[in-house]
């Protein structure tokens, strides 16, 4: 991934009309396969100061794929009066000195961390392999698969981001359930199977994290359902997804 950084400065006469034009351009930006997430916000200090902040997947994704493509021409039109007024337009490669505040654990850290979904894996893959209806989906399941999902848990709950450097992130993913033509039977008990051995895994039973994993797993089965069928139309390359607490913080008494 890389985040694309661009300063304004405008002036009074345009300041009204710069988050309606802008909230046009972001509509563009919601259709691009390119972009990651966006985010528009404005000086408190200077109020003609304001920062766009667009997260791509790929410095070449943005200035070949998403500027040579289709969709840069509307985009272009709903910022064009704007322009002249960028002080700075940079991309920022993200580094390892990024963390979480004390506000609000992450999903991984609530859940016990790397022990406790490796724990809860390895007693999800036992009765998976045991069960009739999915059980023939991973019939030639490596030994490894357990941990590699935890891995993958790991990082999209806030965790490390090991399975993007080791596994090959979300693409890895992906390519496990192409062609697999999943149905939604087999969907409905692999998440009914997850969410059992969460209890037989100790895992948190308060209900923000029951809801946000239940949450996690009902959108991340039903995209890989539709990814799976034969002749699916998939986005091949996106990051692992991050995934929060939701609407319902963790309960701390």
């Amino acid at each position: 991934m890389i985040v694309e950084y661009i300063r304004y400065r405008v002036p009074e006469e345009r300041q009204a009309a710069f988050p309606h034009d802008y909230a046009r351009a972001a509509g563009v930006l919601a259709r691009a396969p390119q972009c990651v997430d966006y985010e528009l916000s404005r000086s408190v200090d200077e109020p003609a100061c304001w920062v766009l902040r667009i997260t791509w997947t790929s410095a070449a994704d943005h200035l070949q794929g998403f500027r040579g493509g289709e969709l840069f021409g509307e985009f272009l039109a709903a910022v064009r009066p704007y322009v002249g007024d960028i002080e700075e337009m940079r991309h920022y490669a993200p580094t390892a000195v990024r963390g979480p505040g004390a506000s609000v654990p992450t999903l991984y850290d609530w859940a016990g961390g790397a022990a406790a979904l490796e724990r809860l894996t390895r007693v999800f893959y036992r009765h998976v392999l045991a069960d009739d209806l999915v059980g023939p989906l991973f019939a030639h399941m490596d030994d490894e698969h357990p941990r590699h999902v935890a891995m993958w848990l790991a990082e999209v709950f806030g965790g490390p981001d090991r399975y993007t450097r080791e596994r090959g992130g979300y693409p890895a993913m992906l390519g496990h359930h192409l062609g697999k033509a999943i149905t939604e039977p087999q969907r409905r008990r692999w998440v009914a199977l997850l969410l059992d051995s969460l209890d037989e895994a100790g895992l948190p039973a308060d209900p923000e994290f029951r809801a946000a994993f239940v949450g996690y797993a009902e959108w991340g089965t039903r995209l890989a359902l539709t990814n799976s069928q034969p002749g699916a139309e998939v986005v091949r390359n996106a990051p692992v997804p991050h995934w929060g607490w939701g609407v319902a913080p963790p309960w701390t008494g």
